[in-house]
C-alpha cells in the first residue's frame, strides 16, 4: 500500500515537471520569434492602475520654454534672467556680484558669469544691452590733447569726438541763482560743484523737510557738501510747506526730520490731556522740547 502511494506521488510530479518544462519552452519560442510583436497594452494598464492605487501617478510636466529678449545684466531681476534659461544659482551669483558694487560696463564682461557656457553666451550675447549709466564714461565724453605748435598751444579732439554727443550741463555764471526750494534736479545740476548725486539727495532732503529756510540746512544733508555751491542758492521762505501739530498723527509728525519719536508722543500726549496747541511755548516745559529744538522747529509749524 505504501509503494503504490509512493509511486503515484512520484509520477504526478514527472507530469507536473513536464508540463512545467513545456510552459517554458512556450514562453521562450514566443519572445524569440515574435517578442517584437506582443501587445504589451494589458500589462501597461495594469501598472498604471497599480501606480494610481499607490498614489504615485506621474503628470508630464511641459519643458520651460526660454525666451530671447533684450536684457542689461544691471537692472535685469530674477524673473527675466530665469527666462533667459539662466539657472538659480546663476542667478544669485549676479545679485551677489551687483550687491558688492560690480558692474558690466560691457557685454563680454558677462561672459565672466561662473558656469556660463561659449555656446549659452553666444545666444545671449545679441540681446545685452548695456544701459548708458553703466558704459565707460569715455565713450560719452571724450578726451582732449594738446598739440605745442610753434610755440602755440592748440586744442586737438580725439577722432571721435565729431560724432558723439556730449551732454553736459551748462553750468550757471557768477550772477546767476537757482531757488532752492523750487529748482528741480537738471537746475540743480547747473550750479557748480553739484552734479546728479548732490541734486537727488538736495531733492530727497528738501521734501522731507518741507523746504529749506536757511542755506546751512544744506550741511545736514552731509557735513561734506560742496561750499562752492552755497553763493549760488537763494532761499524763498514763502515755499515752505508747513505740518499743523494739531491734526497729525503720531507717524506723520515723526516723518520730519526735526521731530523725533518722543517729541511726535509729546505733542500727541499734549492734544489728548489739554487741548489743541496754540503755540511752541506750550510745549517749553517739556523735556523733549529745549529752546533749541523749538525755534528750529518753529518755521515748520502751523495751529
Amino acid at each position: 500500500m505504501k509503494s503504490k502511494s509512493y509511486l503515484y506521488k512520484h509520477s504526478d510530479r514527472l507530469v507536473m515537471i513536464f508540463l512545467l518544462s513545456l510552459a517554458l519552452a512556450g514562453i521562450a519560442l514566443m519572445f524569440y520569434v515574435g517578442g517584437d510583436g506582443v501587445d504589451t497594452t494589458a500589462a501597461d494598464s495594469i501598472a498604471v492602475a497599480t501606480e494610481e492605487r499607490k498614489g504615485n501617478v506621474y503628470y508630464a510636466q511641459p519643458v520651460a520654454q526660454h525666451a530671447r529678449f533684450a536684457f542689461d545684466p544691471n537692472t535685469a531681476d530674477s524673473t527675466q534672467l530665469l527666462r533667459l534659461g539662466l539657472q538659480p544659482w546663476q542667478v544669485r551669483s549676479i545679485y551677489k556680484y551687483r550687491a558688492a558694487g560690480g558692474v558690466y560696463r560691457q557685454k563680454e564682461d558677462f561672459a565672466r558669469l561662473y558656469g556660463l557656457t561659449k555656446k549659452q553666451y553666444e545666444e545671449l550675447a545679441p540681446y545685452i544691452r548695456i544701459g548708458s549709466d553703466y558704459q565707460p564714461a569715455a565713450d560719452y565724453y571724450g578726451h582732449e590733447r594738446r598739440r605745442y605748435d610753434g610755440g602755440t598751444t592748440q586744442t586737438m579732439r580725439t577722432e571721435n569726438d565729431t560724432t558723439r554727443h556730449y551732454d553736459y550741463p551748462h553750468k550757471l555764471s557768477a550772477t546767476e541763482h537757482v531757488n532752492l526750494n523750487l529748482a528741480d534736479t537738471n537746475m540743480l545740476k547747473r550750479v557748480p560743484g553739484i552734479g546728479s548725486y548732490w541734486a537727488r539727495r538736495i531733492i530727497n532732503y528738501r521734501e522731507r523737510l518741507g523746504g529749506f529756510v536757511s542755506q546751512s540746512q544744506l550741511k545736514e544733508i552731509d557735513d561734506e557738501f560742496p561750499q562752492s555751491a552755497i553763493p549760488f542758492l537763494k532761499i524763498a521762505l514763502g515755499d515752505v510747506h508747513k505740518l499743523n501739530v494739531n491734526t497729525l498723527t503720531l507717524g506723520e509728525l515723526k516723518r520730519h526730520p526735526y521731530i523725533n519719536y518722543y517729541q511726535a508722543k509729546a505733542i500727541v500726549d499734549y492734544r489728548r490731556l489739554r487741548g489743541p496747541i496754540h503755540s511752541l511755548n506750550d510745549l517749553r516745559l517739556c523735556k523733549d522740547f529745549p529752546p533749541e529744538e523749538i525755534k528750529r522747529l518753529e518755521p515748520y509749524v502751523t495751529f
